[in-house]
């Protein structure tokens, strides 16, 4: 049982760092400026989302 416990508590401190990394993401000033560059593209997405699609396109740039 305690292992439920340790793991439960291991989720709750990967939701909390990805929740600062979103927020410090979205303050980001490339971040920012994508915004800018994709306009309404993706306005109606959740921060969340839209911090997911922001660095699936930067490491898909970066790939190439």
């Amino acid at each position: 049982m305690g292992n439920i416990n340790l793991e439960s508590n291991n989720n709750i401190a990967d939701t909390e760092i990805w929740n600062s990394l979103q927020q410090a993401i979205g303050a980001s000033s490339g971040f920012l400026r994508w915004q800018l560059e994709a306009g309404a593209k993706y306005q109606n997405l959740r921060l969340e989302e839209q911090v997911q699609r922001y660095l699936r396109e930067t490491l898909e740039n970066l790939a190439y």
